[in-house]
């Protein structure tokens, strides 16, 4: 029967493995039902339901162009851009520009993808680029604040809207949703591999793409860069001058659902045991891939409760025979989703699908 362990003078974590009927998962087979119930935990407690699925998405190819012009690295690749259109849904279109590395002589490949919704940050710049078309993945980038807005809050500032077709509804949980619609898209194209879908994102995107990956078993890969509070770092376990979940719930409360609040006061005040923490989202990746890419002097984002994370979760990794699709790495530095970062994620990707 699993248990979960604990590191000497670590914050015990709610145990992944007790299931809400008082029972315990004894075998593989019993984890569909407990990950069912972490995912309705998170949903509840945290982040608050996504939208409603659409019909279907119909994808829309706007134009095709050949790169190489001004970096001649990526001479021979395109740039696909894409509308997808959500059927049966008021949601509004979403921008997907999707890049290919040069063709092969003589075939016709299915290029593994890297899929990022921050076309907002800009992060993907063209060392980034020419970094993965040269390995023969593709990427694929939209702009999440298309969806649900993220300007700056504070006082005296207009609080943030997300489109009208999803009032009421966290930023986070709209994010989320917007990369499973892009998954729908990719899935629809010919040289895309399906079975190697990755998604990533940083900071506020981190925590986007994991909740995504957590809920969307297609996606094959999850990465999230210094994702910190509501992403992968422990709310339990912080490190010196980490942000605490209160501090991004209060902070950023459009991003969140209605009940995040309380959720946040009930882990500040430890009175009573805790209904979750953010090891419950990393095991829900299980027993797909993920990594996680942290920078060392980024101790708002909570490398050491990140590092927490992992320790609890790697117990259902093991679980499911999945140990080797868990890794975590660390590198000096400060917030950024830097070319170390997404090379990182290229060599986890290059070993699991080479």
């Amino acid at each position: 029967m699993p248990t979960q362990t604990t590191p000497d003078n670590a914050p015990h974590l709610p145990d992944l493995f007790a299931l809400a009927d008082g029972k315990r998962v004894r075998h593989a087979g019993q984890w569909p039902q407990r990950r069912a119930e972490l995912a309705a935990l998170l949903l509840h407690h945290l982040y608050g339901p996504l939208p409603e699925a659409p019909h279907a998405v119909l994808c829309e190819a706007l134009h095709c162009s050949h790169l190489g012009k001004a970096d001649a690295r990526l001479a021979g690749a395109r740039l696909l851009s894409l509308r997808l259109q959500c059927v049966g849904s008021t949601a509004p279109p979403i921008s997907l520009q999707v890049w290919l590395p040069p063709d092969r002589p003589g075939e016709a490949p299915r290029w593994p993808v890297v899929l990022s919704g921050d076309g907002c940050w800009h992060n993907a710049t063209d060392e980034v680029k020419v970094q993965i078309l040269s390995r023969g993945h593709a990427l694929a980038l939209f702009n999440r604040v298309e969806l649900a807005a993220d300007p700056a809050t504070g006082p005296g500032r207009r609080a943030p809207t997300a489109h009208e077709s999803f009032a009421g509804l966290g930023a986070l949980a709209v994010w989320a949703w917007g990369y499973q619609r892009c998954v729908d898209g990719l899935l629809q194209m010919p040289f895309i591999e399906p079975q190697q879908i990755a998604v990533v994102g940083h900071s506020r995107g981190g925590k986007a793409a994991l909740l995504a990956g957590a809920l969307d078993e297609r996606i094959a890969l999850t990465s999230a860069n210094n994702s910190g509070a509501a992403g992968a770092g422990s709310a339990l376990c912080l490190g010196p001058g980490a942000e605490t979940l209160a501090n991004v719930v209060l902070g950023f409360p459009q991003w969140f659902g209605p009940n995040a609040t309380a959720l946040a006061k009930a882990l500040a005040d430890r009175e009573g045991p805790a209904p979750l923490d953010m090891h419950f989202l990393l095991a829900l990746v299980a027993p797909r891939a993920l990594l996680t890419t942290e920078a060392l002097d980024d101790a708002w984002a909570n490398p050491p409760g990140t590092q927490r994370s992992h320790a609890a979760a790697r117990e259902v990794f093991g679980f499911l025979g999945a140990q080797d699709r868990l890794a975590m790495h660390c590198r000096p530095g400060g917030h950024a989703h830097s070319l170390v970062d997404w090379i990182a994620l290229l060599d986890f990707a290059d070993r699991l699908w080479r």
